[in-house]
């Protein structure tokens, strides 16, 4: 039985055996895709920024494009306490600072404080996901607990540079699947129980 321990270690050499070249193509037309998304009332969304070192999505251009084509969103950044898994989630300004954390994640350094419950639409990162949409993320689970903290009906869209895997068949009981993911060649969508 292939595990998420097994999943997460080939999904990051994955990504990390990607060229520069192919990588910005991929990140490029995952972004053509992630503009595609329906924003209609949405009002505070929440987005990571990516941690270079490990390759992840370049979320960097969709964060502009959403300022530019969504004025009327507030983009939510978090910070992260490392010790206890605990996710502060913060107003991002052009005015906010940033740093990056000991794992590379820029961070904002406060600011506005807002709630999980506050938030419309989340955009979760991953590692893999399934045809299920379930996620494989750097295991941890503090994703997962802060999608606990949001409104049943927050909007959840995984960002993946690769397509799914068939099966996560070790998923656990308080692991949330994705509603959506967007890929460079496909926006996937979930049914939920």
């Amino acid at each position: 039985m292939i595990t998420k321990k097994d999943i997460r270690k080939y999904s990051l050499e994955q990504r990390l055996n990607l060229s520069d070249v192919i990588a910005e193509d991929f990140n490029g037309r995952l972004l053509d895709n992630a503009c595609r998304l329906n924003y209609e009332g949405v009002r505070r969304l929440h987005i990571f920024l990516p941690i270079s070192e490990k390759k992840e999505v370049d979320t960097w251009p969709l964060a502009h494009w959403l300022r530019q084509q969504h004025p009327e969103i507030q983009l939510v950044l978090s910070k992260a306490d490392m010790k206890t898994g605990d996710m502060y989630h913060y107003a991002w300004n052009v005015n906010t600072i940033l740093v990056k954390n000991r794992f590379g994640i820029p961070e904002p350094q406060g600011g506005t404080e807002v709630a999980p419950a506050e938030l419309d639409l989340v955009f979760v990162p991953l590692l893999a996901f399934d045809r299920q949409g379930h996620r494989v993320g750097y295991g941890k689970g503090m994703y997962d607990r802060f999608l606990h903290q949001c409104r049943q009906d927050v909007r959840t869209v995984g960002l993946s540079l690769f397509g799914p895997v068939d099966q996560i068949t070790d998923t656990d009981t308080w692991d949330i699947p994705l509603q959506t993911v967007v890929t460079p060649d496909l926006i996937y969508q979930f049914k939920q129980p």
